[in-house]
């Protein structure tokens, strides 16, 4: 057993009543976390990959205990995740154009990637999530099979890089299988680089997942939709059951940019969020990606059935996307996570203070969200979304996840603790523990050289 004494920690609130009450789900989870604030002098005990007890209040650090100087969280879930796209950072900002010319140039980097150079990328890019706090990822996988769809001897190849890739860094994956069949909303075929997407159909993609052996410890498998331009109507209700039969997660890009709206309505005479509720695909188990572009009906077809949203604000805002209405979504009923989707910068503290931001930004009225609804996006709700209900709280039970954040650096010198998540960046996290293993240490990797690392990857993807 390891003994940690955090100087700071923040704990899910005490439940209510004698012999406690059941987990609050959805929005009102958040909104009682939303009261939590940071404890002093906790005493974490560790035992394997669990914590065992918790105890607020006892002063100086025992003898024998690891002590965390600053303030510890839970650890970070980034629920969306195109490991490839870190490949693309600061090479694409320049000139006017809008996420349909961007596209292109991710393309472009999806053709050049095999399972050994997938596998150099995403174990660095992971690498780079773990110094930032985070301890599960979401793999949003659709780049499956070689240059104009010719199939790897193992047709999981592409997969099976991306969970070493993960466990190399440290970190859970949930890797996100998903169906890509068609070009566009009307059904045309898959050309170029988008050739490696294609299993054919609903059926070959469940065939080809199929074929994944039992995951080990540290990997959920679930299923993804990548939206409606890219699998058709006819299609859905194949993945939905699929997932839903074997209760693992179901994600999919929802409204993410206006044509997809009048694309899919011109189509089937219906907006993206009705026609998968119309085909079985929204639920509780389900997380829409963005959902930027979404009507009333579509917020109330999300709240109603329990569908999260996970919003990745950085993203959003580097491709000029939009902001999304992520207040109403909250109050409709649906869960809010957070991911880093294209990578543009790979920092929890800068995802979950967007969510705010840009509600700000949209709305013109400050005080959306409190300090514990951001930090349950970014912890708990994500770990949720990925099939991983026992993470993102420091409690009895637990998955053993802490990250633990300086409060003497020049961004969170004399920020009081609750303060961080409108403060803080990745830079400043110093100690990231994994199912009870040390990950990070003195804000460094303890096996890999990270910078080291990204560069000689992404220089192998762009020679």
């Amino acid at each position: 057993m390891t003994r940690y004494h955090a100087e700071y920690a923040w704990l899910p609130p005490a439940p209510p009543g004698p012999g406690g009450a059941p987990p609050l789900a959805g929005g009102a989870a958040a909104t009682a976390a939303n009261g939590a604030e940071p404890v002093a002098d906790v005493l974490i005990e560790v035992d394997g990959d669990r914590f065992g007890t918790v105890t607020p209040g006892v002063g100086g650090p025992p003898a024998g205990a690891v002590r965390l100087p600053g303030l510890t969280l839970p650890g970070f879930a980034n629920a969306h995740s195109h490991a490839f796209h870190r490949a693309l950072r600061g090479r694409t900002h320049g000139g006017r154009g809008d996420f349909w010319s961007w596209r292109n140039l991710m393309y472009a980097v999806a053709d050049r990637l095999d399972p050994d150079s997938y596998l150099a990328l995403a174990r660095a890019a992971y690498a780079e999530m773990a110094l930032a706090g985070v301890t599960c990822v979401g793999e949003f996988h659709y780049l499956h099979h070689g240059p104009g769809g010719r199939r790897y001897h193992d047709p999981n190849a592409m997969g099976a890089a991306l969970l070493a890739a993960a466990a190399q860094a440290g970190i859970r994956i949930t890797l996100l299988d998903t169906v890509y069949l068609s070009a566009s909303v009307d059904g045309r075929p898959l050309t170029g680089p988008q050739l490696r997407f294609s299993d054919g159909d609903a059926e070959g993609w469940a065939e080809r997942v199929g074929a994944f052996g039992p995951a080990p410890g540290q990997v959920r498998l679930g299923a993804a939709i990548h939206s409606v331009r890219a699998v058709p109507a006819g299609q859905l209700a194949v993945v939905a059951a699929w997932a839903a039969e074997r209760g693992c997660p179901l994600h999919l890009h929802l409204s993410e940019q206006p044509a997809e709206n009048a694309d899919c309505r011109a189509a089937y005479g219906r907006s993206p969020a009705e026609l998968l509720a119309e085909h079985g695909v929204l639920g509780p188990a389900t997380t829409a990606v963005h959902a930027t572009h979404v009507t009333d009906t579509d917020r109330a077809l999300l709240g109603r059935s329990g569908t999260g949203v996970c919003l990745c604000p950085s993203t959003e805002r580097d491709l000029a996307d939009g902001i999304g209405p992520a207040r109403d979504l909250a109050d409709a009923g649906s869960p809010l996570s957070l991911g880093s989707d294209s990578h543009a910068i790979i920092d929890p503290f800068e995802e979950a203070r967007g969510m705010e931001l840009d509600e700000r930004l949209r709305s013109g009225v400050r005080g959306h969200f409190g300090p514990g609804e951001l930090l349950h996006a970014a912890t708990a709700a994500g770990h949720a979304a990925l099939g991983w209900p026992d993470a993102g709280r420091i409690a009895p039970g637990q998955r053993a996840d802490l990250v633990t954040v300086r409060l003497d650096g020049p961004r969170t010198a004399g920020v009081p603790p609750a303060g961080v998540f409108f403060a803080a960046t990745a830079a400043d996290v110093d100690r990231v523990v994994v199912d009870g293993r040390v990950v990070v240490s003195g804000g460094r990797h303890v096996g890999l050289d990270v910078p080291a690392d990204l560069r000689a990857a992404i220089r192998e993807v762009r020679s």
